[in-house]
């Protein structure tokens, strides 16, 4: 199908919408020589939705739902070595130590 210039500019849209249709090209004219195409999209199908698309791909490997059996250092106090040398927290500066507040002047 060819169609002038000035009739594609007043009928823009609905050819727009018969070519999404019948996905026939239309060739737009301008003083009877071909100057454009209006063609369907490539791919008429929408993409793919995100939701799901990885569905089935993981692997649960052993029980996810018991906890280990392991001790840890916190609950057998192995790490508390580590805080001797930090001394108790009254001592570290700052804490226990009331609020300054300043005032304008």
């Amino acid at each position: 199908m060819q169609i002038p210039a000035g009739e594609f500019k007043a009928r823009c849209l609905q050819l727009m919408d018969r070519v999404a249709r019948t996905r026939e090209p239309i060739i737009i004219t301008k003083r009877g020589r071909p100057v454009a195409k209006l063609v369907p999209p490539d791919d008429p199908q929408p993409p793919a939705p995100l939701f799901g698309y990885m569905a089935g791909t993981a692997e649960i490997r052993g029980d996810i739902v018991q906890t280990p059996h392991l001790e840890w250092s916190a609950m057998t106090g192995e790490e508390d070595e580590l805080y001797t040398d930090l001394g108790s927290p009254a001592s570290s500066p700052g804490v226990g130590e009331p609020r300054r507040r300043y005032r304008r002047k």
